[in-house]
């Protein structure tokens, strides 16, 4: 029976705490499939579709060995039953995030009893990595070299219309 794992997320954009996570699973499974989630009733908005979004970790990831990307919708467990994954794998960066995970992995539990949650720590470089931040900092034009790799960056600095690392060239406020 092979080991398979799914590692969801919205991957908006995928960054070096994502791809850390998603090799370190990679070690512990015969298979990991990465889960996009394609927000086609979107709960939240997000600024790449879901094939740009499995294009940038495809092309970050290089060589993926065991690791499949694949777009889903619905609930996470079906997907999981449906790829016949026993593990759902997911990151934990600052305390903040237990609760959520916590939350989250039973009431997966009760909706699907056979499959497991297994929580992985993220590194100490990317515990302030999330994909709002980068995002933020890419649309203000600052340099995120060091928290995504070169595809993703370019892919932002793309969309926002922002040289890498641009530098601030407007006016202060004044203040009183």
């Amino acid at each position: 029976m092979i080991k398979r794992a799914v590692y969801p997320g919205t991957f908006d954009p995928v960054h070096y705490g994502h791809l850390d996570l998603i090799l370190r699973a990679a070690n512990l499974f015969d298979e990991l499939v990465v889960g996009v989630y394609d927000h086609s009733r979107p709960t939240k908005s997000v600024l790449f579709s879901v094939e740009e979004r499995v294009g940038m970790i495809l092309e970050a990831l290089e060589n993926p060995g065991n690791i499949v990307v694949i777009p889903f919708t619905g609930l996470l467990v079906d997907f999981a039953r449906k790829i016949e994954a026993r593990v759902i794998v997911r990151g934990l960066r600052v305390f903040s995030d237990f609760e959520f995970e916590f939350r989250s992995a039973l009431a997966n539990q009760r909706l699907a009893p056979e499959i497991e949650t297994v929580s992985l720590m993220t590194r100490e470089e990317n515990s302030f990595v999330s994909g709002s931040t980068v995002r933020e900092i890419a649309s203000l034009g600052g340099d995120i070299t060091s928290m995504v790799p070169p595809n993703v960056a370019a892919f932002l600095y793309a969309r926002f219309g922002s040289a890498e690392g641009a530098s601030f060239s407007g006016n202060l406020p004044l203040r009183d």
